[in-house]
């Protein structure tokens, strides 16, 4: 049995909800900065990801925090944490 010290820390990133229409799944848009090498300029990359959310508590423009978890579905690996920021009205 393992002890709850001794299992892997989860990935947690920090996204913006871009799609709430699927029931308990959310689409989230995390953004990262990455400096080039050769020119020196930060560049922003985003990527998405599918999200599950129970409640469905988050809503469109939402700042959410999502953690890594076992494969919910085909596309489904990650789970809404908590939500940061309600989205302005």
């Amino acid at each position: 049995m393992e002890n709850k010290e001794t299992r892997t820390k989860r990935k947690v990133l920090t996204g913006v909800v871009v799609s709430d229409k699927m029931d308990k799944t959310r689409t989230v848009r995390v953004e990262r900065l990455v400096h080039d090498e050769r020119y020196g300029k930060t560049l922003k990359r985003a990527a998405k990801f599918h999200a599950h959310d129970e409640a469905n508590e988050s809503k469109l423009g939402d700042k959410v925090e999502i953690m890594s978890t076992r494969p919910l579905s085909k596309t489904t690996k990650w789970r809404v944490a908590k939500v940061v920021e309600k989205a302005r009205a």
